[in-house]
C-alpha cells in the first residue's frame, strides 16, 4: 500500500474519531508520530482536541518542540500535570530514582506522572486517538486501528499502526513538520530524560525506553491493557 492511501486511510480514522464521537481528544508526546498526527489534525480533523502529559522530567529538546508546534500550527495544546500530592509521596516514600530499582516501581512512577493525569484527560472523551504503530513494539503487533477501550470506556484510534518508521519520516520532511531533535541523535522513541536513551543501528525501535527491563514490560500502562 503507498504512504498517499495511508494518509488518506489515516485522514478517515481521524474524521470518524472527530465527527462520529463527542470529545474527541488526541495524547500527544511530541514525538515523530505524534507530529505526524499534529499535521492530519491541524489539516483535515479540528475537532480533535490535542493534550499532553508533563511528567515534570521531560527532555528540553521536548518543550522546544513543543513550543515549534504551537507557533506553527496555532492551536491549543492543553497540559495535563501529575496530581501534586500523589507525587510527593511517592517521591517521599521511594526516593527521586526507583524506577530503576524493579518494574513494580517503575510502573508506580508511571502510574502518578502518566497514568492518572491521562485518566483526568480523557474523562468525558467519546474518542482517544494515540499514535502507536504496530512496528514499534511485540507489545503492540495485536493491534486494531479502531477499536473500544474497556479500560477507559471509549473508542480507540491508532491512525497510523500500519505506516512504516521510513513512510513517518518521509511524510514529516515532505511537509516540513516539525520533530523533537533527539531524534537526529538516535532517540526514536523519546519519554521521561532518564528512562530513554539513543540505540545503536541493531536495536529495535524501542530499546532505549526502559533499557534495563524486558521489552515484554515495557509499557508505562497507558496502552498495556489494549496492547
Amino acid at each position: 500500500m503507498s504512504l498517499a492511501i495511508k494518509i488518506q486511510e489515516s485522514i478517515q480514522l481521524l474524521r470518524q474519531a472527530g465527527q462520529a464521537f463527542a470529545q474527541a481528544r488526541f495524547s500527544t508526546s511530541f514525538g515523530a508520530e505524534d507530529q505526524v498526527l499534529i499535521d492530519l489534525i491541524a489539516k483535515h480533523a479540528p475537532e480533535v482536541r490535542v493534550f499532553t502529559l508533563d511528567t515534570g522530567r521531560l527532555h528540553q529538546e521536548t518543550y522546544d518542540v513543543m513550543n515549534r508546534t504551537l507557533a506553527r500550527y496555532r492551536i491549543p495544546i492543553q497540559v495535563y500535570f501529575p496530581r501534586h500530592d500523589l507525587l510527593e509521596a511517592h517521591l517521599n516514600t521511594h526516593g527521586p530514582n526507583a524506577f530503576y530499582e524493579s518494574v513494580e516501581l517503575r510502573k508506580s512512577c508511571c502510574q502518578v506522572r502518566k497514568v492518572e493525569p491521562l485518566q483526568r484527560a480523557l474523562h468525558g472523551a467519546g474518542s482517544w486517538v494515540t499514535g502507536l504503530r504496530r512496528e514499534q513494539a511485540v507489545t503492540r503487533e495485536g493491534l486494531a486501528s479502531r477499536a473500544p477501550d474497556p479500560t477507559y470506556g471509549l473508542e480507540k484510534f491508532n491512525p497510523l499502526l500500519e505506516w512504516s518508521q521510513e513512510e513517518i519520516w518521509n511524510y514529516l520532511h515532505t511537509n516540513a513538520v516539525p520533530y523533537n531533535v533527539l531524534h537526529d541523535q538516535n532517540f526514536p522513541s523519546i519519554g521521561c530524560a532518564p528512562c530513554t536513551r539513543a540505540i545503536s543501528a541493531n536495536e529495535e525501535l524501542r530499546a532505549g525506553r526502559w533499557w534495563w527491563e524486558s521489552p515484554v514490560t515495557k509499557e508505562c500502562g497507558l496502552h498495556a491493557k489494549s496492547a
